[in-house]
């Protein structure tokens, strides 16, 4: 396998010879397993690690190799490597870290495009895919709808399900399918473009592993049988994994994921909900919250029916998120730079004492 199939381009090339890189080996990060990764190559899969160097460095989570990562390695004899670089990267897909505020969790790099998977018949939640597609907006990354399990309800509740999503969501691509039946299938082979990598998002159970199976028409990754009680499958995919497919496009398996903490640092939120943006432009105040204030040109639009409530309360809900996170990154920093201090202090007076 070429470095071309996983989507290593000229530019990736350049970097690497600008920056001397050209006796090391270059390969992408697969999966990661605690620490340890599987790197792919033109010399086929590796096992890797982090140089000791590389892991002293890092300031916080985002520093180490993710999923999806271009990476320049030592390779020893024993299929063994050793990662000493990470180069550049083009996209980040991230949120907020599960009960832990003010982190960031990478779900995968260097993403052309989001494959936004909701089931039709329980998990279908229009509040939910708002988030993705702000974690999207915030990481450059082109998103996808994709409705799985049409067949688990009628034609009339798939139409008033599409009719839903596009009066709140515009101009994205939107495609329903079934697992069983292969309705759709033919739709998303279109999208996947050779050379190009593509990221599911979506809760558990929702189909995403069944999804990856068959457009690779492999048995790549395990999936149970739906349960009666619930009517939804169970997820078991574990850990994130990149995989090419046959048509050359390059697809991330993802685990479930439960909650979605908005970590957006840049316009997400605001692309997301570009309609409260432009009519914010109206107020009467500049730092008008669009919560009570006389003459708000957004709380205007949803009285008269103008905006979805539904979509108001959303954005509320995700901008004291977002606020929220910023506060604690901000706090965060003045502390570690506080931390800092504390341990540059001490190493001035203990090199003091030695004389």
């Amino acid at each position: 396998m070429k470095l071309e199939d996983l989507g290593y381009n000229d530019q990736l090339e350049k970097y690497r010879i600008e920056n001397k890189l050209i006796d090391f080996e270059i390969g992408r990060v697969v999966s990661e397993h605690k620490e340890r990764y599987v790197v792919k190559t033109e010399k086929g899969d590796l096992e890797a690690e982090i140089t000791g160097n590389l892991r002293f460095s890092a300031r916080n989570r985002e520093d180490f190799p993710a999923v999806g990562d271009w990476v320049a390695l030592t390779v020893y004899e024993s299929d063994f490597s050793i990662i000493h670089k990470i180069l550049p990267r083009f996209s980040i897909i991230s949120r907020q870290a599960v009960a832990q505020f003010g982190e960031i969790q990478i779900i995968a790099t260097n993403i052309d495009y989001a494959l936004l998977v909701q089931a039709a018949d329980r998990d279908f939640n229009i509040n939910r895919l708002e988030r993705y597609l702000t974690i999207c907006n915030s990481s450059k990354v082109s998103p996808i709808i994709i409705l799985s399990k049409i067949d688990l309800i009628s034609e009339y509740m798939k139409s008033e399900i599409l009719e839903k999503i596009k009066a709140r969501i515009k101009n994205i691509p939107i495609i329903a399918i079934s697992n069983e039946s292969g309705d759709g299938y033919d739709a998303i082979r279109k999208t996947i473009e050779k050379g190009k990598t593509y990221c599911m998002l979506g809760s558990s159970g929702v189909g995403k592993s069944t999804l990856l199976n068959n457009l690779s028409g492999k048995s790549l990754m395990r999936t149970d049988k739906i349960s009666q009680s619930t009517n939804k499958g169970r997820h078991v995919t574990s850990h994130r994994e990149l995989i090419v497919l046959e048509n050359g496009g390059i697809l991330v398996d993802n685990p479930g994921m439960r909650e979605v903490g908005i970590a957006d640092l840049t316009s997400g939120l605001e692309i997301t909900f570009e309609q409260i943006v432009r009519l914010s432009r109206n107020c009467k105040f500049k730092d008008c919250a669009h919560t009570n204030e006389i003459g708000c040109s957004v709380l205007e639009a949803v009285e008269k029916g103008e905006m979805d409530i539904t979509t108001y309360e959303n954005y509320l809900k995700m901008e004291r998120e977002k606020a929220h996170f910023e506060s604690t990154i901000v706090e965060k920093r003045k502390k570690d730079k506080e931390f800092g201090k504390i341990i540059k202090n001490f190493k001035k007076d203990k090199s003091k004492n030695n004389y």
